[in-house]
């Protein structure tokens, strides 16, 4: 597998694959905790490793483990890697499409139904039939031909074992967003859409059809943070990109992401990311592997 992502990552930051979904990363540094924000998908790292910080827990995602994400959650994450060793992954966007299609088969065909709790985020253990399916569909990335024809059903394989592995049935009742996951999934798709629009808790709640206390909880412990929290997070991780993107000063970056004051912008950004603007704009482009921004993606995503 490291061989196979060497070749596919020729520069370190992330290379571009034949299929739009899947980015091969490759990083020749390690990483400090970084405050970052992840749209849905799969992180199978085959060397190196890398480590998220969410509410309590600690999730390893190395060449034993893989990260799934069904929605999209701040967290900080930290990555050891070294020229010599270089940290290796494969990113993978979550085709929500795919995965209902699968579900349905999996439900159909006698997979015992889901009574796991849906989690926002799960690292779980790579086992044989993961690896088999990950070096096949290695294999077949190498090949231009492979890539374009094989590459769609070993994406599909992939999302199979995702979905029937460790803690696949809390990553299956979490797609299936029904119940009250489903309607803080329905907000924060919202607030991705809308990040640069007045928004207020009341305003989501109601959207969401719950009571402010009720919305306020189910949020919370969803996502990890209160609603309006999350709002600003998702406001400064945009700034953030547009100013390492687009080359944006901060204080066009701020309205941009729906700022209002540039010094309220430049406090809040400051006491989140550790760093004022200018500084963290240019630390992420010296040492942070910032991929072009996904255009089928419906999130801020900072991977």
């Amino acid at each position: 597998m490291v061989r196979l992502l060497r070749a596919l990552a020729p520069a370190e930051g992330y290379n571009l694959t034949a299929l739009p979904d899947v980015r091969i990363l490759r990083s020749d540094r390690p990483l400090s905790r970084t405050p970052v924000l992840y749209d849905p998908g799969i992180v199978i790292v085959c060397q190196g490793c890398k480590r998220g910080y969410f509410r309590d827990q600690v999730y390893r995602y190395d060449a034993q483990h893989y990260l799934a994400v069904s929605v999209p959650v701040p967290f900080v994450m930290e990555t050891e890697a070294s020229r010599q060793r270089p940290l290796l992954a494969i990113y993978m966007h979550l085709d929500f499409q795919v995965a209902a299609e699968l579900m349905i088969q999996i439900d159909h065909h006698g997979a015992p139904a889901s009574a796991a709790a849906p989690q926002s985020m799960m690292s779980s253990p790579m086992d044989a039939a993961m690896k088999s399916s990950v070096l096949r569909f290695l294999e077949a990335m190498g090949k231009p031909l492979d890539a374009h024809v094989l590459g769609p059903a070993l994406v599909r394989e992939l999302y199979f074992h995702v979905l029937t592995g460790a803690q696949g049935s809390a990553m299956r009742a979490a797609l299936a967003m029904q119940g009250q996951f489903g309607k803080i999934g329905k907000a924060l798709r919202r607030i991705h859409a809308t990040y640069a629009q007045p928004l207020n808790l009341a305003q989501l709640a109601n959207e969401a059809g719950m009571s402010v206390p009720t919305f306020h909880s189910h949020f919370k412990a969803i996502t990890g943070m209160p609603p309006m929290q999350y709002v600003k997070s998702a406001r400064l991780h945009q700034a953030r990109l547009l100013m390492v993107r687009q080359g944006m000063t901060a204080t066009a970056a701020s309205y941009a992401a729906g700022y209002e004051s540039p010094s309220q912008f430049n406090r809040e950004f400051k006491r989140l990311f550790g760093r004022p603007p200018i500084e963290e704009a240019r630390r992420m482009r010296e040492s942070f592997a910032l991929p072009p921004a996904h255009a089928a993606s419906s999130y801020i995503s900072s991977h």
